[in-house]
């Protein structure tokens, strides 16, 4: 069994991480203690800058980041009563994301260590994602399954350690937050997408439209979601079914696809100590009720962290270089200032590329 996630080492748990999160239409900041306490945070979103587009426009997001970004700093600090001579490190997300983006957030971060005399560390977004139910649960400890759900990812990954992830499965065409605001845009709903579609499904019926499940039942370990989206619009164009029974059947072929897959990685990889879900799409309740549902049924523990830590934000950034800087100890330098933003970086390099788009990461 790995390590729990918070440490006991008094010296450790003071250590304070500032962290930067500029990926894709959240613009963030906080600054996070080794014992896990989010010591200031803010967020900045977006919604209203990309609504008339139903998506995220790159550019937009990026002069955004670059507007919002220091006013944020100020405030954070501030809030807390801190001074960059108080951090012990600053974190920012290095990719995958919109690389824009994610070049307003790191170069700032690179400014920020240089002028501190502080160490650097370049962060995985999918690292923070993947970390952060041990930045809400300290009793989490290494290995756990991870279901990791977001608009630009669909991964199952066997969570081994700080650095250490073996990817199970991944989508091979969309992922489900993306296929989730597809669905939403198809039915005319508002921006962003999972959480209207949520909302009208408690409306509908979940079994009055026969859309597909993808990949269900089959040997192959990946995830498949555009053949569900493209039902949904050919259910949307007959004209035979009502808007909420359509969200509402979509909700339900796309659990029945997430636990079909996980249960085929039990089987292939387990068992595990703990399941876990993370990203976007681990605030809808529908997917985290029958999460919950398989885990006591193979007898695992289940872990979410709080809606606040699912959606894009700083304090899993910092909890990631908090991590690192647990495992690396004294001394550890950090990142070189001329790391480079990545559009793309698996967490698994080793990872067989898949048919299709699973090469996203």
């Amino acid at each position: 069994m790995g390590s729990t996630a918070h440490t006991s080492d008094t010296r450790l748990a003071r250590r304070i991480v500032l962290g930067i999160e500029s990926s894709c239409d959240e613009t963030a900041v906080a600054l996070v203690r080794g014992d896990g306490t989010i010591i200031a945070q803010a967020i900045a979103s977006q919604v209203a800058e990309h609504a008339p587009y139903g998506g995220v426009v790159p550019e937009i997001a990026a002069r955004a980041h670059a507007e919002r970004l220091a006013p944020m700093l100020e405030k954070v600090m501030a809030e807390a009563g801190l001074g960059l001579a108080d951090v012990d490190a600053i974190a920012a997300t290095a990719g995958p994301g919109l690389i824009g983006g994610v070049m307003v957030g790191l170069v700032s971060a690179k400014a920020l260590a240089m002028a501190a005399g502080k160490p650097l560390l370049a962060v995985n977004h999918l690292e923070g994602h993947a970390l952060s139910p041990r930045l809400a649960d300290g009793a989490l400890a290494f290995p756990y399954l991870l279901l990791l759900v977001s608009g630009g990812h669909c991964q199952i990954l066997s969570v081994e350690g700080v650095g250490q992830y073996r990817r199970l499965a991944t989508t091979i065409d969309d992922a489900l937050g993306e296929a989730f605001d597809k669905t939403a845009k198809i039915l005319g709903l508002s921006y962003p997408g999972g959480p209207a579609v949520e909302r009208l499904a408690l409306e509908g019926d979940t079994k009055a439209v026969p859309l597909p499940r993808p990949l269900k039942g089959s040997s192959e370990p990946h995830f498949s979601f555009a053949g569900l989206k493209s039902a949904v619009l050919r259910a949307v164009e007959s004209g035979a079914h009502a808007p909420a029974d359509i969200a509402a059947s979509f909700q339900q072929a796309a659990v029945e696809c997430l636990i079909d897959r996980l249960k085929l990685a039990l089987e292939s990889a387990g068992p595990f100590p703990a399941l876990v879900v993370a990203g976007g799409v681990a605030a809808n309740k529908s997917v985290r009720g029958a999460l919950e549902a398989l885990a006591a049924t193979h007898g695992m523990r289940f872990t979410a962290p709080p809606l606040a830590l699912c959606t894009d934000n700083a304090a899993m950034i910092a909890w990631a270089g908090l991590e690192r800087l647990t495992l690396e100890g004294d001394g550890y330098t950090g990142d070189p200032l001329d790391f480079v933003a990545r559009p793309r970086w698996p967490l698994d390099p080793a990872a067989e590329a898949v048919r299709g788009a699973g090469y996203k990461a």
